[in-house]
């Protein structure tokens, strides 16, 4: 498997991004959790509780639907369909987070906080799952 099979499918990134979720919420338990005075990077990048639970939750189901078997095979033909949806939910919370007031609300939709680095990561992850499920090849799209 090449590198663009491994991070620009739907399966790649389904795989290579549950596992960068599972770690992003193990770190951000340790060194990026409480409040901008206490995160190891300051106000850029913070993680609340919140978000750190919601980063485990959704690596593991990330993971669950591909390595998990029966799962697997029952959203394999999915896997482009549940990328997409992945890519505008991080669109909606990258652009959301920068038209609000320029600094995000103190807590977002009452679940977490949106700082820059949140922004920015959003619209990163928004660009990948779009890459993912529209330039892999045609062969790739259902995680064979």
């Amino acid at each position: 498997m090449n590198y663009r099979e491994m991070l620009f499918t739907p399966k790649g990134f389904l795989t290579v991004g549950g596992v960068v979720l599972l770690v992003l919420g193990l770190i951000g338990f340790v060194f990026l959790k409480g409040s901008p005075t206490e995160s190891a990077l300051g106000s850029f990048f913070w993680l609340d509780n919140a978000e750190n639970y919601a980063h485990l939750a959704l690596g593991i189901v990330a993971l669950a639907a591909v390595y998990v078997p029966g799962l697997n095979s029952a959203l394999a033909p999915y896997y482009r369909w549940i990328v997409i949806l992945v890519g505008l939910i991080a669109l909606f919370f990258g652009v959301y987070g920068f038209i609000a007031n320029g600094a995000a609300p103190t807590n977002t939709f009452g679940l977490t906080n949106l700082e820059l680095g949140d922004n920015l990561l959003h619209l990163i992850v928004a660009g990948w799952a779009f890459a993912a499920a529209f330039w892999a090849p045609k062969s790739m799209m259902m995680g064979r």
